[in-house]
């Protein structure tokens, strides 16, 4: 792991890196900090990634497909957001939500999680 950037806050120390990081990376992270002279070990806690989760939500886009009468299905975002290049470096944590906007609407709401 190739860190970028230590900083103390004021709960503990923050580690950032333009890598994913591996558990493996974490336990050398926490033998590295219990071996220091000036740190008593059992401050140590154990490091972890942030649990944070981050969602787009797409308005405006047809509940049916366009001269069809197929429903908007999870595949069918799944293979245009594939070939989109704003989301090329985008990973979805799972499958798109697509809900109908209004029950009378020909509109769908999209909820993708990255």
């Amino acid at each position: 792991m190739a860190v970028d950037f230590i900083r103390p806050d004021n709960i503990g120390i923050i580690v950032t890196t333009n890598k994913i990081a591996a558990t493996s990376d974490l336990k050398v992270i926490e033998d590295y900090m219990k071996n220091l002279n000036n740190i008593d070990s059992n401050d140590v806690m154990s490091p972890r990634l942030l649990q944070l989760k981050s969602y787009l939500k797409i308005l405006g886009i047809l509940y049916l497909v366009e001269d069809t009468n197929l429903f908007l299905t999870y595949d069918i975002v799944e293979r245009i957001l594939e070939i989109t290049h704003i989301f090329n470096d985008v990973v979805l944590a799972s499958h798109p939500c697509i809900i109908k906007a209004f029950p009378k609407s020909d509109m769908a709401v999209i909820w993708i999680n990255i």
